[in-house]
């Protein structure tokens, strides 16, 4: 995938950049955001197992204005794009938080504070949880991995992890 940086193209005047209404950004992640956890096999880390908490928000091409602005908003993350085309025949965009101490700082603090209004808010709880096990080292042992494994099966329509 290809990233995306938002100084690169011209950010139009009327956006609302860094201006976004709190609530506005949550109703937006209730909609269009995910609170993610992948685990999957690397044979670079002691446990061969890798645990990846990923806050993300998806968009079309039209919409990519909202993704750069949310960007903003947060003060940290990146925007990819994936050619796989949407239902509009647009590529997709995802702006992607990764960071441990970025999800930790900003993105866990923000939604703490203006809390989720739908069911992702209990997809919401359980990334928090994993991230308080990942914080405390918990993803390295297997007893942890499976631990949150268990956790992140409860997620985002129960998948199989």
């Amino acid at each position: 995938m290809e990233t995306i940086n938002p100084s690169e193209n011209q950010i139009r005047a009327d956006n609302q950049q860094g201006r976004l209404n709190p609530w506005w950004v949550v109703g937006f992640v209730d909609g269009e955001g995910c609170f993610s956890i992948s685990i999957f096999r690397n044979v670079t880390t002691k446990s061969g197992v890798q645990v990846f908490p990923e806050f993300v928000v998806t968009q079309g091409t039209k919409s990519l204005s909202v993704l750069k602005n949310l960007q903003i908003f947060f003060g940290c993350g990146n925007i990819y794009v994936n050619r796989r085309k949407d239902n509009h025949r647009e590529n997709l965009y995802r702006y992607c938080v990764r960071n441990l101490k970025d999800i930790q700082e900003k993105i866990i603090p923000f939604f703490d504070r203006y809390t989720l209004q739908t069911a992702k808010y209990q997809d919401y709880l359980v990334f928090c949880e994993i991230v308080k096990l990942i914080d405390q080292k918990s993803h390295l042992s297997l007893e942890g991995i499976e631990k949150i494994r268990a956790l992140a099966s409860t997620m985002n329509r129960h998948k199989i992890r």
